[in-house]
């Protein structure tokens, strides 16, 4: 298929490249897809700009608090020593959008990706200020008027002002929203919050309201490599130029077989509705994002027409050429059966992970001290990490060095949730029968029940 593909954009790949871009105006159409579509909006914006509000164990429910180095995910604490949890869940990001985009195609980029998510609701704001397709292309090309001033100027205060809020969103995930808010509104922000707020902000506006569909075409790299996930029994947006050609207007009611024409009217109504501006009746093409406007258009002129619906539809190669489809087979196997392992991993991984972590490190000033009542003493710096999301006091406590007296000079050490405690220890014994160096375990116990053990290995140093 991938192929096919690059065949069929050939042609215009060349006059393309340097064809001055011409600007898109989506005709809204009802329909099935068009509603399947709305919600997915309504529900992703809302988690988006919900969430960050949404408090858990006394702190926010998702903040990656990188200046505290402490992301905490509805209850759970993570760590910079826990990074490898989000290298895995990209990996499992990665292998889930190779795994639908083999059975469903460009599902992702349809309902889900951000970049049509919010052009989705920029072009809602549109339609608002302009009007409909009509209504926009001839207010695009009237002279100067009070007309276009006012419709344009609230169209972009309207942008503007959800670009604004959707960049203060984002920092919330970064900087605590309610202390991010506060300090918005005292004009007290520092300057890496104010920077990316703006940023992050010019960036929507930039992406959803101007480039639009030219970030699918030219600047996402997605839509240059999905062929090679695509094959024959792949899910796409399909025309039946079997039953559709050859194409022809006609009168409602005319009986057109006997005219020798097919099902297609050509009205370009499906055309008016792609949001990327490509005619699917040329077949599948890059620029596709597979949002189903054109299913839902052309079958509301198949209704008008009395004609069955279907002519655009979610279909496959393998079934458009009359062969049966196989949504089992060997790569969306092997896509599933690394996924559900990568995933069952990853939930085993963060349950089972410690609560409690111990980091001991020497003090590289010296190997050791000989104290006057003949004993060596060793120092050392040790962090306990508390990952749990409640406090607990622990006890240290050392292994492997017979008649050892370790001292915190606490005798319990508290830590709070989330938080890394760093403690100077003195470790003393008599001389080692054998002197240098010997492995031991510095031990951390909660006090609590059940307890939490920890322990780190390190080296006690005696003259030889």
């Amino acid at each position: 298929m991938s192929k096919e593909i690059r065949n069929k954009n050939n042609d215009n790949d060349n006059d393309a490249l340097y064809a001055a871009h011409q600007k898109v105006y989506p005709r809204e159409v009802p329909g099935r897809f068009r509603r399947w579509r709305s919600v997915a909006t309504v529900v992703l914006l809302g988690l988006f700009y919900s969430v960050a509000w949404l408090r858990w164990n006394g702190h926010q429910a998702i903040l990656f608090d990188l200046p505290a180095r402490k992301f905490y995910i509805f209850g759970l604490t993570f760590l910079p020593q826990d990074f490898f949890f989000l290298t895995w869940l990209l990996v499992i990001a990665a292998l889930t959008l190779f795994f639908v985009t083999a059975v469903a195609g460009r599902l992702w980029c349809g309902y889900a990706c951000p970049q049509t998510v919010w052009t989705d609701a920029f072009v809602w704001m549109e339609r608002i200020a302009e009007g409909n397709r009509q209504q926009r292309i001839k207010l695009d090309q009237a002279p100067f008027s009070f007309n276009k001033l006012w419709r344009k100027t609230f169209k972009q205060i309207m942008w503007i002002s959800f670009a604004l809020y959707t960049g203060f969103t984002f920092v919330g995930y970064f900087t605590p929203i309610r202390q991010l808010f506060h300090e918005l509104i005292t004009l007290s922000t520092g300057p890496w919050e104010t920077f990316w707020v703006f940023f992050y902000g010019f960036a929507t506006y930039g992406n959803a309201g101007f480039l639009r569909e030219q970030v699918c075409k030219y600047m996402c790299p997605y839509a240059r490599f999905q062929s090679a996930m695509f094959d024959a029994n792949t899910l796409v947006i399909a025309y039946d130029a079997a039953r559709g050609e050859p194409r022809g207007s006609r009168a409602r009611g005319l009986d057109y077989k006997a005219e020798g024409l097919g099902n297609c009217i050509d009205c370009t109504v499906c055309v008016q509705a792609c949001p990327t501006g490509i005619d699917i009746r040329k077949g599948l093409q890059i620029e596709c994002i597979a949002c189903a406007a054109c299913i839902d258009a052309c079958d509301t002129v198949m209704d008008k027409m009395n004609y069955p619906r279907g002519l655009v539809r979610y279909s496959t190669q393998a079934a458009i050429e009359g062969n049966a489809p196989h949504v089992i087979r060997p790569r969306t196997l092997v896509y599933a059966l690394l996924l559900g392992s990568m995933i069952s991993g990853f939930a085993y991984a963060v349950t089972h992970r410690d609560l409690v972590q111990i980091d001991v490190i020497r003090d590289r000033k010296s190997l050791y001290r000989e104290l006057s009542d003949g004993q060596i003493e060793n120092v050392y710096t040790v962090h306990i990490i508390n990952k749990d999301t409640v406090a607990h006091d622990f006890k240290l406590s050392v292994e492997q060095l017979p008649g050892a007296v370790i001292d915190s000079g606490h005798d319990v050490i508290h830590a709070v949730a989330g938080e890394v405690i760093s403690v100077a220890v003195r470790i003393k014994t008599l001389p080692l029968d054998k002197g240098g160096g010997r492995d031991i375990r510095v031990v951390a116990d909660s006090l609590d029940t059940p307890p939490l053990h920890a322990e780190s290995k390190t080296r006690f140093f005696s003259p030889d």
